[in-house]
């Protein structure tokens, strides 16, 4: 079965298809289907990367509250048992 990501972005709740060979994670399939570039992003959670400690949840909150400025309020996997 292929996977799907659910999310809501600017209170609307839509579904994608999900592919690892195509996008890095989730957030990243969000973030293209909404047409949201993420170059400026992704250099930043890399300097925090490596500036933070291994294991520390830095880059997890730059992450969440990112993308929570970007307009997204739910990013997840959809599971099989879920309805849609």
């Amino acid at each position: 079965m292929a996977r799907q990501v659910i999310y809501t972005f600017k209170g609307q709740t839509k579904t994608i298809a999900f592919s690892y060979d195509i996008h890095h994670d989730l957030y990243e399939a969000a973030a293209e289907a909404e047409g949201i570039d993420l170059t400026r992003f992704l250099a930043m959670e890399q300097q925090i990367a490596l500036t933070s400690k291994k294991g520390a949840k830095a880059e997890k909150e730059f992450r969440k509250t990112e993308f929570a400025r970007f307009g997204f309020t739910s990013i997840k996997f959809v599971r099989e048992d879920d309805e849609i």
